[in-house]
C-alpha cells in the first residue's frame, strides 16, 4: 500500500500519530508545519472566500508534493493523503473538495485522497476504520496531549532556557518508539514513568508570577504551532505568560457527547429504536473508555498535565447564550470555555483565535459581547488571524495581557501576605532547596496562579528552610561575638 500522508496538527501529535499508524503495519509520513509560503500556494489554488485553515493546509500539502517531485519521487504512486472531514455549516465540510481541486490544478490529480469523517465515525477511500485503528490513534492523541501540556506548564518557569524543549523532544521520541513497536497500554505507562523522570531533571522556579492565558477559538488555529497563528503560544510565553492549551482529546470528547445528545433528541421525537440504542451504547462506551484511558495515563505524570472539562457542564454554561445544537466549528465551546474560565477562575485571560473567514467563530464573537456584559471582570480578547497583520494582532493582545499581568502580581502579593512570607525569602528557599526546583513539586489546589499554588503548597518547607537558616546565623560563636 502507498505511504499514508497526513498532518497539520502540532509537531508532537503528528509525530505520535505517525507511530500509531506505523504500528498497524502502514507506512506513514506527516507533513511539515505550514508556513506563509503554504498560505500563498493555498490562496492561489483554492476557491476565493475560503477560511485560512484551508489555504494553509492545502498549500502545505501541495508545496510538500512539489518538493518531493523535484527530487524525482513519483508522488502519485508513493502517497495516499488522509484527512478529516465533516458535515455542517463550517467550511470544514468542503476541505476534501478543495484538496482534490488544488491537487488537480497543481498536476497531482491522480493522488488518492481518503477521508475520515468525524461526524459519522467512518472512513472513505482506501483506509479501513477498524477498532484497532481507532484505539491506536486514541492512545497517540492522548499521549501527545499530555506531553504538550507538560511542556507548556514547565517551560515558562525553566531556569536553564531550552532545557524543556530538549527533554520534550527526547520524551516524544521515546513514546514514538513505544507506540510504534508495542502500543500496549502497560508499555505506554512504563514509558510515561520514564518521561516523568526525564522531566524531573529540569530545574524550574515556580515563584515567578505569570498570568495564565487560555487559548481557545477555531479548532485548527488554536491548535497549530505555526505561521497559521503567528506562533502565538510561544510568543505569549516570551511576553511573560503561562499558556493553557486545549487538548485535542477535548475536541474528541465534544464530538462524542454531541452525537449522544442528538440521539436523545431524536428518541424524544420518534422513540427509542434498537438501532438508536446500539448507537447510544457504542458512543457512551467509547466516551467513557476514552476518558478513563486519558486519566489513567495522566495520573502517571502526577496529574501535572491538565484534563478536559465535563461536556455537560460546558453545554449548560453555553445554552443561555448559544444553542449547543448549532454545531459547526467549535460550536458553543468558545462561549462555554470563556464563561468557564471566568466563573470558576481557570484563567486570568481568555484569548480567542479565529481564522479569516470562519463563520462559526464569527457567530460566537457576536455572543461574546453579551458574555462580557454579564461577566465584566473578564479579561477577554478575540483576534482574527489572516496570515498578515501580525503586528496589529499582537498589539491588541498585549494590551489585555498587561491587565492579566497586573492581576497575577496582585494575587501573588496577597498569597505572600497570607502565608507570612516575602518574595526574597521564597526566592532564596528555591535557590537553596533542590526539591523546590522540581517540576513535580507539590502545588496547592487553592488559587489559580502557579506561583501562588507553589507558595501555599510548600509553605512548611519554605518556613523550615528559613528556620534552619536563622539557627545557623545565631550560632554560639556568633552570640559570643
Amino acid at each position: 500500500m502507498r505511504t499514508i500522508l497526513f498532518g497539520s496538527l502540532t509537531p508532537i501529535h503528528d509525530r505520535l500519530i505517525e507511530a500509531a499508524v506505523e504500528h498497524l503495519g502502514y507506512d506513514a509520513q506527516h507533513l511539515p508545519q505550514p508556513d506563509i509560503e503554504a498560505l500563498k500556494t493555498g490562496r492561489e489554488l483554492c476557491n476565493k472566500g475560503m477560511c485560512n485553515p484551508v489555504y494553509f493546509t492545502v498549500g502545505n500539502l501541495i508545496n510538500f508534493l512539489k518538493k518531493e517531485a523535484e527530487n524525482g519521487i513519483k508522488v502519485e504512486d508513493k502517497y495516499i493523503f488522509v484527512t478529516i472531514g465533516a458535515c455542517g455549516p463550517c467550511r470544514f465540510g468542503m476541505y476534501e473538495m478543495e484538496y482534490k481541486n488544488a491537487l488537480k490544478l497543481a498536476g497531482f490529480e491522480n493522488l488518492k485522497v481518503s477521508l475520515l469523517n468525524q461526524t459519522t465515525f467512518s472512513a472513505e477511500g482506501e483506509i479501513t476504520l477498524t477498532w484497532n485503528f481507532i484505539y491506536s490513534l486514541m492512545k497517540a492523541v492522548i499521549i501527545a496531549d499530555i506531553l504538550r501540556d507538560l511542556g507548556y506548564k514547565i517551560r515558562p518557569y525553566e531556569i536553564n532556557k531550552g532545557e524543556t524543549d530538549r527533554k520534550l523532544s527526547e520524551a516524544t521520541e521515546l513514546m514514538f518508539r513505544i507506540i510504534r513497536n508495542s502500543g500496549k497500554a502497560k508499555d505506554i505507562i512504563t514509558g510515561l514513568r520514564e518521561v516523568k523522570k526525564l522531566f524531573s531533571t529540569i530545574e524550574i522556579d515556580y515563584s515567578i508570577p505569570k498570568p495564565i492565558v487560555n487559548v481557545i477559538g477555531e479548532f485548527w488555529v488554536q491548535t497549530t504551532e505555526s505561521d497559521g497563528n503567528y506562533h502565538i503560544h510561544r510568543w505569549l510565553e516570551e511576553e511573560g505568560a503561562e499558556v493553557k492549551v486545549e487538548p485535542i482529546s477535548g475536541w474528541i470528547d465534544y464530538q462524542l457527547y454531541t452525537e449522544r445528545e442528538k440521539i436523545f433528541i431524536e428518541a424524544k421525537a420518534k422513540g427509542f429504536s434498537l438501532k438508536l440504542l446500539k448507537k447510544l451504547a457504542f458512543l457512551t462506551g467509547l466516551q467513557e473508555f476514552y476518558r478513563h484511558l486519558f486519566e489513567t495515563f495522566r495520573h502517571i505524570v502526577k496529574e501535572r498535565a491538565g484534563t478536559f472539562v465535563s461536556q455537560k457542564l460546558l453545554w449548560n454554561l453555553a445554552k443561555e447564550y448559544y444553542d449547543p445544537l448549532v454545531t459547526g466549528g467549535e460550536g458553543h465551546l468558545e462561549v462555554a470555555k470563556h464563561i468557564y474560565n471566568v466563573k470558576f477562575q481557570k484563567a486570568h485571560m481568555t484569548l480567542s483565535l479565529k481564522p479569516f473567514g470562519c463563520m462559526p467563530s464569527t457567530q460566537s464573537d457576536g455572543v461574546q459581547t453579551k458574555v462580557i456584559s454579564d461577566y465584566p471582570e473578564t479579561i477577554f480578547v478575540s483576534v482574527e488571524t489572516s496570515g498578515d497583520s501580525e503586528v496589529n494582532v499582537k498589539s491588541r493582545i498585549q494590551m489585555k495581557l498587561y491587565e492579566a499581568k497586573e492581576l497575577a502580581v496582585e494575587e501573588f502579593e496577597k498569597a505572600l501576605k497570607e502565608t507570612n512570607l516575602t518574595k526574597n525569602e521564597v526566592k532564596e528557599a528555591v535557590k537553596t532547596n533542590q526539591n523546590l526546583r522540581n517540576p513535580f513539586v507539590k502545588l496547592s489546589k487553592t488559587g489559580l496562579l502557579t506561583a501562588e499554588r507553589f507558595i501555599r503548597g510548600n509553605r512548611k518547607e519554605i518556613k523550615a528552610f528559613l528556620k534552619v537558616k536563622q539557627e545557623k546565623k545565631w550560632t554560639p560563636s556568633t552570640l559570643k561575638k
